[in-house]
């Protein structure tokens, strides 16, 4: 593995820590949010179905989760490629996953689970992935074309 190989890969384990972390992080404070109950008969009963909230919360860093981590493994697979075409595959879907994780962190954030802080921090190391990635699809293009 080249220098730039490695380099990338790391920011790519680096951006997956983080989004493991953060997936941990957002689940456990939802868990410890005000559970939900209903008056029965007098007497409270807690709900037995997970919360609204908990559903909603979990269902992004799922989406996160699986897109974050996947930037880093598709990365690995392009480095390890058979060939060019498959080289320029998997790190078309890198950038993809890249782009897919951006996603879910704006609505992580637009919905008010990170704070501006949170968002800024982790969004900046998505975008700096997203811009490594797309010289990297640009430059096998151009090579493509050369050919």
């Amino acid at each position: 593995m080249s220098e730039i190989s490695e380099s990338i890969q790391a920011k790519c384990l680096a951006f997956g820590d983080r989004i493991i972390k953060l997936n941990d992080y957002l689940l456990k404070e939802a868990a410890n949010a005000k559970p939900t109950y209903k008056i029965v008969k007098g007497k409270r009963v807690y709900e037995k179905a997970v919360p609204v909230y908990l559903q909603s919360v979990s269902a992004l860093c799922n989406q996160l989760l699986r897109s974050g981590t996947s930037i880093g493994a598709n990365n690995a697979e392009a480095t390890n490629a058979v060939s060019k075409t498959d080289y320029r595959a998997k790190s078309f879907i890198a950038l993809k996953e890249a782009r897919e994780s951006l996603y879910w962190i704006d609505l992580l954030h637009r919905n008010n689970y990170i704070d501006d802080k949170q968002y800024n921090s982790i969004y900046a190391d998505c975008e700096e992935l997203v811009k490594i990635l797309v010289t990297r699809c640009k430059r096998i293009n151009e090579e493509i074309e050369k050919k």
